[in-house]
């Protein structure tokens, strides 16, 4: 079996805003040493949310989504990889298409977070009265340009299938020669909104014995109780994880992780005690096709 590829999403504003270790409040320095800790605990891939804001309501055309500080991401971008070796993930794929864009064209990640599902995302984690939601549908005519653009700007695309049409849109951009001949497709189980897949063994392996031949997969859990059962099965099968605190800051039920790191650690000894091996970031990118 293949070695694992870890995936590391440190920011939990708004999945868990009660988390108290949650690094970003404490700005982008602090972000960074974040995923350097994390990285070094075994992390290859840094799932990135660089500064945001989110709109307060819902726009005229429908969408409610996020507006990116381009230079915050630089920024912190480069706290991390001054540091050590890591794939860069440039992530909040609720961003909108024309300011994530000039975000990949200035800085050039290895790789976009794109949703090939519509966006509806209830972010009610904890009983939250006022959630934070998001709204915005994804036109195949929009993935089709974030195909041709990422492309262009030589960065792979991590496909977020938040339910299994998120898959066969990748297909039809397959179909069409617009995407590469191995896809990196992430499972995103236990999301809360319209798009919600349950955090469940059943779910992921529906998921995995239907991605296609050639798809790569990765699988994220929102689910404090679910996850580490869920992502074991995932390990086991042959696939890759994500871990942080934005889809669970718990290592035990109630037992906030005092850092991304820690939830990187306990991954890495699961899968360990299953007998796979971790990759290492040089590792990571032949496996996913990255040119480095």
């Amino acid at each position: 079996m293949e070695k694992l590829v870890i995936t590391v999403t440190c920011d939990s504003t708004m999945s868990y805003p009660s988390n108290p270790n949650n690094p970003t409040p404490k700005g982008i320095p602090a972000v960074a040493e974040e995923y350097v800790r994390s990285v070094n605990a075994g992390a290859s891939i840094c799932h990135l949310h660089g500064p945001y804001t989110v709109d307060e309501k819902l726009r005229d055309d429908g969408t409610k989504m996020s507006d990116l500080d381009i230079p915050g991401w630089g920024v912190l971008r480069e706290g991390i990889t001054s540091e050590v070796d890591a794939i860069i993930q440039y992530g909040i794929a609720n961003g909108r298409f024309d300011q994530r864009m000039k975000l990949i064209e200035a800085q050039q990640p290895e790789m976009l977070s794109t949703c090939f599902n519509a966006h509806d995302e209830c972010f009610d984690y904890e009983n939250d009265p006022n959630p934070v939601e998001l709204y915005a549908i994804h036109s195949r005519d929009e993935l089709r340009d974030y195909c041709r653009e990422t492309r262009k700007n030589n960065v792979k695309m991590e496909i977020e299938a938040f339910q299994y049409g998120g898959i066969w849109n990748a297909m039809r951009m397959q179909e069409e020669g617009l995407l590469e001949d191995n896809p990196w497709v992430t499972f995103f189980l236990g999301w809360k909104g319209g798009c919600w897949t349950p955090p469940t063994v059943q779910a992921m392996t529906y998921m995995a014995d239907h991605c296609p031949d050639g798809f790569t997969w990765n699988t994220s859990v929102m689910d404090p109780e679910a996850q580490w059962s869920v992502l074991s099965t995932a390990i086991s099968l042959g696939g890759h994880v994500r871990v942080g605190m934005e889809d669970n800051p718990f290592l035990t039920p109630g037992e906030y992780a005092k850092s991304n790191a820690e939830l990187v650690e306990k991954i890495v000894r699961i899968a360990r005690d299953l007998g796979r091996d971790i990759a290492t970031p040089a590792e990571a990118r032949a496996m996913i096709g990255l040119a480095g």
